[in-house]
């Protein structure tokens, strides 16, 4: 009898394969709570690499990081209609504390507008102050109906960006900037992640924002996954707090925002973007894994060869971790670390001892071969650039090849439930036509120009509409 898959076949149950493989390569566990998870150290692994190579771009805008409160007085929140309207089914509040009701209840934050706007109306007096920029990594809550590990929890990590400008131009070119600059490149030069970036629709923009840009995934099913978004606030929350700056000119004038987030979504998009039947595939930069070097027995020579070959690698500048834990199975090893999708496996024995080489195994584009043992830390480097733009082009190879130009609503509908993206004239669309599409199940993910690029406004000629279900 054929052995039973490992995992259960994404053409078979696209949702169960997803969270089978979350379980048996130890990303996460569902929390106590419902809507929460317990991030296992694969899986934080990867979240603090993805923190690392975000972070690093971040600070090149000039942000710095800060640190907000957990908990935000209930009133802080009515200060913005459009925003507290949009949050309010997901608040989680605090009534009690230290044994008592309190005086305000307060909310644990979905996003942190409100209380950062609190302090910028204290720290920002003048146009010496501008621009304030400011980032936080932290955690939030919004009370998840419909919970999915990675994808939809009631609380999970991000980091969100917040600033304050003195006019609306440099406030636009910086929401732009962080847009481009830092989620774009981060995506497709790290992620390996071929993403589209686009505007949202009124409807699908966040609450209080005046424009969302976003970037929008397709992953092995065909649905759409919001990757990140930055938000032109306007002076609506600056209205609402009173931020304010004497001019050079000697005016009192309102300031200009922005704010922008990504999250452990990022985690769900890597498994359902490049995982396969037989687990992850994580690219090699984001990686803190790159290679893993196994001893396939515990004989003396082996596992000094394996310690060896791990050190060399390391001194090449490989993420290297070396497994000689022999009296577990190798077969169960090698499972393993291919469900985990380390690039690389390089497996050592008493023949390849003998032999001068490893059998070398690639898990992105599959296969195994034995290189002389002396080569190894020659090859890596290379192996591991081409498998990171193998990654890449399968993810714009998928999109494109998945993604029809339709001229009706009909036709956009079609497209979506056939588990593909639609581009349809936004013209030709409407926010009417939009209102349908959700009778489908079926969103417009963003809105693109023409020849691909973001347009400036929602009714900008020539718009396309980006149209698919999504996550």
């Amino acid at each position: 009898m054929a052995k039973a898959p490992v995992l259960t076949p994404r053409a078979d149950d696209f949702p169960r394969w997803y969270q089978d493989l979350i379980t048996k390569a130890e990303l996460a566990d569902n929390g106590p709570v419902r809507g929460t998870m317990v991030i296992r150290p694969y899986g934080y692994g990867l979240w603090e690499r993805m923190q690392a190579e975000m972070d690093a771009r971040i600070k090149e805008t000039g942000t710095l990081n800060a640190y907000f409160p957990l908990l935000i007085p209930e009133s802080y929140l009515a200060r913005e209609a459009d925003h507290v309207e949009g949050f309010a089914p997901e608040l989680a509040v605090v009534t009690h504390g230290g044994g008592k009701e309190l005086e305000e209840p307060a909310v644990v934050r979905p996003t942190s507008e409100m209380i950062v706007n609190e302090y910028f109306s204290k720290w920002v007096q003048s146009h010496r102050d501008l621009p304030l920029l400011i980032n936080q990594w932290a955690n939030v809550v919004r009370w998840e109906l419909r919970p999915r590990l990675f994808l939809r929890t009631s609380e999970f990590l991000w980091q969100e960006g917040h600033t304050a400008h003195a006019t609306y131009e440099e406030a636009r070119a910086f929401a732009a900037r962080i847009h481009r600059r830092v989620y774009e490149d981060f995506m497709l030069n790290v992620l390996a992640m071929d993403v589209v970036p686009g505007r949202k629709t009124v409807r699908e923009r966040f609450a209080g924002a005046v424009n969302t840009l976003t970037l929008e995934g397709m992953m092995g099913d065909g649905k759409a996954l919001q990757m990140a978004t930055s938000h032109e606030l306007g002076q609506n929350f600056a209205k609402a707090f009173n931020t304010r700056y004497l001019s050079k000119e000697g005016r009192q004038e309102l300031v200009w925002q922005t704010s922008w987030g990504s999250t452990t979504r990022m985690i769900g998009a890597l498994v359902m973007m490049h995982g396969d039947d037989d687990g992850l595939r994580v690219p090699p930069r984001l990686a803190q894994i790159q290679a893993v070097v196994l001893a396939i027995k515990g004989d003396e020579a082996v596992l000094a060869k394996v310690r060896e070959v791990g050190d060399r690698l390391k001194a090449a500048g490989v993420r290297v971790h070396v497994d000689d834990r022999t009296d577990t199975p190798f077969g169960r090893r090698a499972v393993d670390w291919e469900l985990k999708g380390v690039p690389v496996r390089i497996e050592i024995g008493p023949r390849d001892l003998e032999n001068g080489t490893a059998m070398l195994a690639r898990r992105i584009p599959g296969g195994k071969e034995p290189v002389a043992l002396d080569a190894l830390a020659g090859l890596l480097p290379g192996i591991l650039q081409e498998d990171q733009a193998t990654l890449l082009r399968q993810s714009r190879e998928r999109r494109e090849s998945r993604t029809t130009e339709v001229s009706t609503l009909e036709e956009a509908v079609e497209a979506a439930t056939a588990g593909g993206w639609a581009r349809i004239p936004w013209a030709a669309l409407g926010e009417e036509g939009e209102s349908k599409l959700a009778d489908h199940a079926v969103t417009v993910r963003c809105l693109v120009a023409g020849d691909g690029s973001v347009p400036d406004a929602d009714d900008a000629p020539g718009n396309v509409a980006v149209v698919a279900r999504a996550y």
